[in-house]
């Protein structure tokens, strides 16, 4: 049988809401294992003078459990 784990994770990037959602799993594959997908949960952007500075993504990151 086979377990998985969800993690919640928020990536950003000044360039576009992939990139930042690409980012967090760059850095979660660093420590975590067997990632097996994910779900964008919404996404969020930071404005200043009227342009989209930073693009932030919230995602719901699943990985099998291992004990």
């Amino acid at each position: 049988m086979t377990v998985a784990k969800v993690i919640e994770l928020i990536g950003a990037s000044p360039d576009s809401w992939e990139a930042a959602a690409q980012n967090a799993i760059d850095v979660a594959s660093k420590s975590l294992r067997g990632i097996t997908g994910i779900d964008v949960i919404h996404f969020t952007a930071k404005v200043e003078n009227g342009k989209i500075v930073k693009y932030k993504a919230n995602l719901k990151v699943a990985f099998k459990y291992e004990s």
